[in-house]
Formats: structure tokens, sequence, C-alpha cells
């Protein structure tokens, strides 16, 4: 059996406002820049009513210091002040994964 190394995943749930100007562009540079993050492992998202998207990470210092990144930060004001309606975000380890090939 081969070793599994734990790491998170932060699932942020979403609905959006009807004031999305901007919104397809911030969250475009959003996943560019979290890819060049130390620890970033990597990211999935779907959107129809609601959004999730769900980001993976090596360890919790490594998500700290991207919820502390300058651009991530104007990402956020503007997403409080223009583009949700109401938003969660839940940090969960992952210790076990199993997928199809």
């Amino acid at each position: 059996m081969q070793k599994f190394n734990p790491y998170y995943a932060v699932i942020f749930t979403s609905k959006l406002t009807n004031n999305t100007d901007g919104y397809e562009d911030m969250a475009a540079n959003m996943i560019r820049l979290a890819k060049q993050q130390q620890g970033f492992r990597g990211f999935d998202n779907a959107r129809n009513q609601i959004g999730i998207s769900v980001s993976y990470w090596d360890d919790l210092e490594s998500i700290k210091k991207w919820k502390r990144n300058t651009d991530h930060l104007i990402a956020q004001q503007q997403g409080k002040e223009q583009w949700y309606q109401w938003y969660h975000t839940r940090i969960c380890k992952v210790e076990h994964e199993y997928n199809m090939n």
C-alpha cells in the first residue's frame, strides 16, 4: 500500500449578487496567483445557482499565507462589497482519497 500524505482542502461556497462586473477576470487572476503560492496543490470549482470552489494545500501555514496575500485581500474585499450575497469558507484535513482513473 502506497503511503498517503494528508493535506488540506479549503472549501468556499458562495452565491453571487447581480453585480458581477469584473468577477470572472478577478477569479481567473486569483487561480493563476494561487498556483504560484508555496504549498498549493490544486483547484476544483463548479458554479450554477451557487459556487463551490475547493483549493488544496500542503499545510495550514500555506493557507494562512494565501489568505493574507495582498492581491487576495483586495479580491476578498471586493467580493464582500460587490460580488457575494453570502459565502462560507471551510477548511478540512484530507486523510484519504479515492479516485477512478
